[in-house]
């Protein structure tokens, strides 16, 4: 009989650079083993096709039948960059029982912009009362909102104590349009009715940009003969199945961190550390604790809007391998400056178009002076030509200009004014800038040899040329400069590391790392006061750089700093070694004395009992949940129900004021048999 083969599983990440896949088995070990891994750069017009050029590199690798794979999970920067960059569907806002001044809180009327809002009569009170709901003026509105949105936003006055009349406006739309609709007591169970329509708005923007992420990875997976479930990252570190996600797609913004997080514990096996994880653009820094990522309390704030979205609490930092390297403005030693703006590496643009970059970076060196535009390049991002619509005349002429080879900027610009028409088509995301960076040095150094190190040498050159406040060259080599370079990104990587443990300690921590005596802790200044400082937890280092980038880290916290050996692919090994995660709430209140009414769910009911009432509550969240998990991707949850009372003494008498119910699922995701 032939042995049947073992289960594999498919992790994949898409960051804003690269798109990582890892192949996985729970075999050889507590911690299993990576089998494959693979980058692919991500191609942000169209994320499946970084992600099929992914996972075709692991399945070549490891020689993989993929009708072995089990199970694919995936996290994505998708939901976070939409927001980020205002993207999303039309979406039509329906307020039920809320008026117009409400807009102007959480930042709603920013979120909403040109949207359509429909006010409609209702809602209830804090106990689930019902006001006289009236949905004429929604009915009236639905043909022609019908035609112009993608889908429709829902919120009403305390419905996260009754549903009844988001239920009533969600059954009315689906009816007469046919599109998507999410309510907001679908997605939090919290107070706060604008930052829950909030909430409610974005997550009803990014449906179909979810939808067509998903769609494209279930149309590859089956083309490639992968029968297995897909799994999606949430922002707290959970795994949702794709079809969970669809419906609330709000739930993965921050995936891609989260997903470090968890596979920063599973290599290390650390329950309590800091985790920092350093990309092409941004360094990630949170926080582990019991093995667990600590959540923001307040929900994730994302494109400037705080949202009710449960996320890890992460700090991101415009500090990366590709950061731009600038020089300190009249100093007479300036200081190097690291971002937070990424550019396409010297080095990987000579890889991808030979002479005609390093060609022109020796025609400047062939300068008797340094250009102030020297090693510096402009090219196109490949974008569709329909995103360029609406370019002012000069931003139009100067577009022309590039094209998808990089062309020296000295070249393409003839006056002051035309930088600053560069620098907008770059914010468009139309362009990008080439120049020196610290992958670069690295390259000089021979740190790094996966790009083309003529180029870098050739830019850390010009950079080197440049000129300090006496007139001198800032150093005497491009080996000089490109080490001064990567100390200075460790030097900043510590103090982002800090920053971080100072604001989860309740300081400022921007103004607390600034200060004179920490600064000179760092530094192991020597002086007659002797300060040190030290992180009470080790470090936990991310990324495909961490190893070049972390080297000298330690002796800058005062705590070891351990870089796993799959460093590089963290984020898509946390995606197919999470566990699914969700939860269901009830609430038990007492309207008048001797009534106790039930919230769970899109129910309410009355007790004259409390510990009737009690026991209905915990009996409808374990349901509710256990139906929930299932939907989520596991059929073997553990659950948890936890009952928090919230009572008063009066004259020495209990007094019942309010019981919370949270009932918590977790399991690992099921797989293809």
């Amino acid at each position: 009989m032939t042995a049947k083969p073992k289960p594999l599983f498919l992790g994949i990440d898409t960051g804003g650079t690269y798109t990582d896949a890892v192949l996985w088995s729970e075999q050889g070990g507590p911690k299993g083993k990576v089998l494959a891994k693979a980058k692919a750069l991500t191609t942000r017009h169209d994320l499946a096709v970084g992600i099929s050029g992914a996972v075709d590199a692991v399945l070549g690798k490891s020689a993989t039948d993929p009708a072995a794979i089990k199970l694919v999970s995936m996290s994505t920067t998708l939901a976070t960059n939409a927001l980020v960059e205002g993207q999303g569907g039309r979406v039509a806002l329906i307020m039920i029982g809320f008026t117009g001044a409400d807009l102007a809180r959480d930042g709603l009327k920013t979120a909403l912009g040109t949207d359509p809002v429909v006010f409609c009569p209702g809602g209830h009170d804090v106990h689930g009362n019902a006001a006289k709901l009236d949905l004429s003026g929604l009915e009236a509105a639905l043909p022609e909102l019908g035609a112009s949105v993608s889908g429709f936003a829902v919120c009403a006055y305390f419905a996260t104590r009754n549903p009844a009349h988001e239920l009533a406006a969600r059954d009315l739309i689906r009816e007469k349009t046919g599109l998507p609709v999410t309510a907001s007591h679908e997605l939090s169970a919290k107070l706060g009715g604008p930052r829950r329509a909030l909430t409610t708005l974005l997550n009803a923007r990014l449906i179909s940009m979810i939808d067509r992420l998903v769609a494209a990875t279930e149309g590859f997976l089956e083309a490639r003969n992968i029968v297995a479930p897909l799994m999606v990252v949430r922002g707290d570190g959970a795994l949702v199945s794709a079809a969970f996600a669809r419906q609330r797609p709000i739930e993965t913004i921050l995936s891609g961190p989260a997903a470090s997080l968890v596979g920063a514990r599973h290599m290390t096996g650390l329950d309590n550390a800091m985790v920092s994880d350093i990309g092409g653009t941004t360094t990630d820094v949170a926080v582990l604790d019991g093995g667990r990522p600590r959540l923001d309390p307040e929900g994730a704030t994302v494109g400037g809007f705080r949202t009710m979205v449960e996320a890890v609490a992460m700090r991101t930092f415009g500090l990366g391998g590709d950061s731009e390297v600038a020089l300190e403005d009249g100093a007479l030693n300036p200081k190097i400056l690291l971002g937070p703006r990424r550019l396409v590496p010297l080095a990987l643009a000579g890889m991808m178009h030979g002479a005609s970059v390093t060609s022109e970076l020796e025609r400047q060196l062939r300068a008797p002076n340094p250009g102030r535009m020297d090693g510096r390049f402009a090219l196109r991002t490949g974008v569709p030509d329909r995103l360029a619509a609406g370019l002012t005349a000069p931003e139009a002429k100067l577009y022309e200009l590039i094209g998808a080879v990089p062309l020296a900027i000295d070249r393409l610009l003839t006056s002051n004014a035309q930088n600053a028409t560069l620098n907008r088509l770059v914010s468009r995301g139309l362009v990008h800038i080439s120049g020196f960076t610290p992958s670069d040095a690295a390259h000089v150094l021979g740190k790094q040899a996966n790009w083309d190190p003529l180029a870098a040498r050739l830019g850390a050159e010009l950079f080197a040329r440049k000129r300090d406040g006496r007139g001198q060259y800032i150093a005497p080599s491009p080996e000089v400069i490109s080490e001064r370079v990567l100390l200075t990104l460790t030097r900043w990587s510590a103090e982002y590391i800090l920053e971080t443990a100072f604001a989860e300690d309740g300081l400022d921590g921007a103004a607390t790392v600034a200060h004179a005596l920490v600064q000179r802790a760092v530094d192991s200044h020597p002086g007659i006061a002797r300060l040190s400082v030290a992180l009470d937890r080790p470090v936990i280092g991310l990324g495909a750089s961490a190893p070049l980038h972390y080297a000298g880290l330690a002796e800058l916290v005062g705590n070891e700093c351990v870089v796993p050996e799959d460093t590089d692919v963290a984020n898509a090994l946390g995606a197919v070694v999470g566990q699914v995660r969700v939860s269901a709430e009830a609430r038990v209140s007492q309207p008048k004395e001797g009534l106790f009414r039930v919230a769970s769910g899109q129910t309410v009911r009355d007790f004259t009992d409390e510990a009737k009432a009690i026991a209905a509550a915990e009996a409808d969240v374990r349901a509710i949940v256990a139906a929930r998990a299932k939907d989520a991707g596991t059929d073997n949850a553990e659950i948890d129900v936890s009952t928090e009372f919230k009572v008063s003494t009066v004259e020495a008498q209990r007094m019942f004021i309010e019981a919370h119910v949270v009932a918590v699922a977790s399991g690992r995701p099921r797989i293809a048999v």
